[in-house]
Order: C-alpha cells, then structure tokens, then sequence
C-alpha cells in the first residue's frame, strides 16, 4: 500500500498552504517534493505526519511514521548517543533491540567516532545524518525527511543521500524535500509544488514529457517568458513558435519547474 495525500487542502486563516495536493509514496521508493521557500514544502510534511489538520481531502499513512523537521531535530545540548536514546525511550523501545539498532545507525552514518559530541558540536552534515537516524530509529514504514540537505556541502549532501538509498533498500516509503531540482533525479517520482499548489508531478522523465510548448536559449532576454541560466538565457515558447535569434535546446527539471510555473501564473 502507497501512503501519501490525496488532493489535500489546508487553510492558515485566510492563507490556503496547500491546494489540493496529491502525492503517493510507495514502499522501497523515494518521492521528493521540491519547491522554492514558501512552497508548501513543510506544509506538506507536518500534514502528512499528523502536526496540522486538512481543511478537505485525504491523508494515507502507517501507525509508524517518522519525521526529521527542517531543523533537523537534534537537541543541542544531548551527545550523539543521547540523541538517540531517547528518542529509543519516547519510542518505547525494548532496551537491547534499541541499543543494537542504535549501533547499527552509527555505523552506517558514520557518526560512531562522535558518538559523546554535543548536538552543538557537530558539522551541519552530521547533524543532518543524525536528525535521519533519529527519524529511522523506530523502524518507521514511512520516512519524511523535510529539507534534509540544505546548506550541506557536496559531499555532505552525497553521504547523506547514501544514507537516504540505503533506508529506501530497506522497504522504507521515504518523502524528501528539497529547494534543488538537481536532486530530483535520485527519487523515484517527483512533485513541484508553488504557492501551495501542484505545477507537475510523475516520474522525472513523464514530467520534462509534459512540458508544454518548446523551450530555446539565446544571449538575451526575450521578455517575460525568459529566465537566466548561467551565461546565457531560456525562453519558453508556449506554442513551439521559433524564436528569432534563439536555438531550440532539450529542457531539464528545473527549466520544467520555471515553465509550470510561468504557466500557473499565466492561467492565475
């Protein structure tokens, strides 16, 4: 059985956070959730784990969930090792079991040399690693992992995405969020969310498929269909018309993103 929602809508007050928002995430696949600040991506999470209610929809998900927030969770003032056992004893944990899963977490997280360092001590990628151990720890069947990699370097975010795989060969469901679409291709399906509202969803491959219209790149901006990649610039063509001057070029996730995006706002 998939977990996930099925077109959710969560109002804060007059503020709709998210839309009708549809997500399925499958046992043994990861599903990420990627979006600028203010998407919706948090939103997404804590409705999912249980944290906020729903204003109309449906919620799919197991007794056992576990959750690493955007702050990765960690108490500042606990070692490692304490991290860990106590969310063994809020989990209720039998001792030994706890105590060989813990062990097993630190080996292959790498965190087994700090085991008696301060939450406040650690490198942001150690506390990132630390913040999925814990959520793992109870043995969840849905994971949901909010903005794990952000601000880590490269190969922080390598090890951890290591680690994330590594969880999903378990039979674990994991749902990840992230601000990089760069990242969107280690997952096995992907939502774009903006404004709190679903811009495409499907496999990475089905949703550059879907893309509407043709995309080209030129030296120079072209108006308001036009965004900046690297030196030079996109431009969407919502018809597949020519654009004079511009050379037609294969589009990836993120310049689908910015075409659903321009797209909703031109719909809005």
């Amino acid at each position: 059985m998939s977990w996930g929602l099925s077109r959710v809508t969560v109002r804060f007050g007059d503020a709709t956070a998210l839309a009708g928002v549809s997500i399925d995430v499958e046992p043994g696949e990861v599903a990420i959730v990627v979006g600028a600040d203010g998407a919706g991506k948090t939103t997404l999470c804590r409705t999912l784990v249980g944290l906020e209610g729903i204003d109309g929809g449906e919620i799919r998900r197991p007794d056992r969930t576990g959750f690493q927030p955007e702050t990765s969770g960690v108490w500042n003032d606990l070692t490692v090792m304490e991290n860990l056992e106590f969310v063994a004893g809020a989990y209720g944990l039998a001792t030994d079991p706890a105590r060989r899963r813990i062990e097993t977490l630190l080996e292959v997280t790498g965190l087994g040399g700090a085991r008696d360092r301060l939450g406040r001590q650690l490198s942001g990628g150690m506390r990132q690693k630390l913040g999925v151990a814990m959520a793992v720890l109870s043995d969840p069947e849905l994971l949901v992992l909010d903005e794990p990699t952000t601000g880590l370097d490269p190969v922080s975010r390598l090890e951890l995405w290591s680690f994330i795989s590594l969880t999903a060969g378990e039979g674990k469901a994991i749902l990840v969020t992230t601000t990089y679409t760069d990242e969107a291709r280690r997952g096995n399906s992907v939502l774009a969310l903006d404004g709190g509202r679903s811009l495409a969803s499907g496999s990475v491959a089905e949703v550059i498929d879907a893309m509407p219209g043709a995309l080209f790149e030129s030296a120079r901006s072209h108006g308001p269909s036009s965004w900046r990649r690297g030196r030079t610039w996109r431009i969407w063509s919502p018809e597949a018309e020519p654009v004079p001057g511009a050379t037609e070029v294969s589009p990836d996730l993120a310049d689908v993103v910015t075409v659903a995006a321009l797209a909703a706002e031109a719909r809005r």
